[in-house]
């Protein structure tokens, strides 16, 4: 089965909605996990922390540039995710329909390629890395 994730983009203001009830949102989002796990199709969910504790790193044709967040000019902040294994896209968007978010916050849904998808050498190169990784070379 595909699987497909979910990514939640909120702003300031969203964000600050949430915040202002965050234990009702904590609530009724643990609720939400539980229906996915019960129905499983979850695989992995996470939360981002403050985005002003970040940090973002910039490529140009120099060396690459690490600035402090916040983000200053940024619209829609990546927040978090759910990764689901479901039948479709179409069973991900409903997943996504019910999401426990406030007015103005965005789910984006995308498929995650499989791995018959990747090129072969890329294939190849991260299951080399992961097992140097595992003997502690990289």
């Amino acid at each position: 089965m595909p699987k497909y994730m979910l990514i939640m983009r909120g702003t300031d203001e969203t964000n600050a909605a949430m915040m202002a009830s965050i234990d009702e949102a904590m609530a009724t989002t643990r609720r939400f996990i539980e229906e996915m796990i019960k129905a499983g199709v979850l695989l992995a969910a996470e939360g981002l922390d403050d985005p002003g504790r970040g940090v973002v790193v910039t490529f140009g044709d120099e060396a690459p540039v690490v600035t402090d967040g916040p983000y200053g000019e940024t619209k829609e902040l990546f927040g978090g995710y759910f990764l689901l294994d479901v039948a479709s896209k179409q069973e991900a968007v409903e997943w996504a329909t019910r999401i426990p978010a406030v007015t103005g916050s965005k789910i984006e849904v995308r498929r995650v390629a499989g791995d018959d998808e990747r090129p072969p050498d890329v294939a190849g190169s991260v299951e080399e890395r992961a097992g140097s990784e595992s003997t502690g070379r990289i």
